[in-house]
């Protein structure tokens, strides 16, 4: 998914009930998480909910799975995996997460353990791009 349209579809949405609605929907959509994945060394740090990420390199592009134990964080991660995913690791690496982040108004929308979390996630992704570079 291209920034612009995530940054569409959450300003066609009527309000915040809305827009949570749909980032859970958004996580209900992630493929199953292998249960062999939930280790301690995929954990993110810094989440107050559980939260999985692991990556692979496929032709030189990203291939992420993830998950969490609660609702509104795995629609985080699923919007970042629909961001990031099958992007090489210089495209994740420029992608603005912030500004989208910003954008869709989710900085001024979530709790501060949330917001800290989805910067422990972007960070996390981010952190596995690098070390491919």
């Amino acid at each position: 998914m291209e920034p612009a349209e995530l940054i569409a579809r959450f300003e066609s949405l009527y309000d915040w009930e809305e827009r949570y609605s749909y980032l859970i929907q958004m996580g209900r959509k992630l493929p199953v998480f292998p249960e062999e994945s939930r280790t301690e060394a995929n954990k993110v740090i810094g989440c107050i909910s559980q939260v999985w990420v692991v990556s692979d390199f496929v032709d030189g592009r990203i291939q992420l799975q993830a998950d969490s134990d609660a609702f509104i964080v795995k629609g985080l991660i699923a919007m970042l995996v629909a961001l990031l995913n099958n992007k090489t690791s210089e495209e994740v690496l420029l992608v603005d997460i912030e500004s989208i982040f910003s954008e869709i108004g989710l900085d001024e929308h979530l709790s501060p353990n949330r917001r800290n979390g989805f910067v422990a996630m972007v960070q996390r992704i981010r952190n596995m791009a690098q070390a491919t570079t």
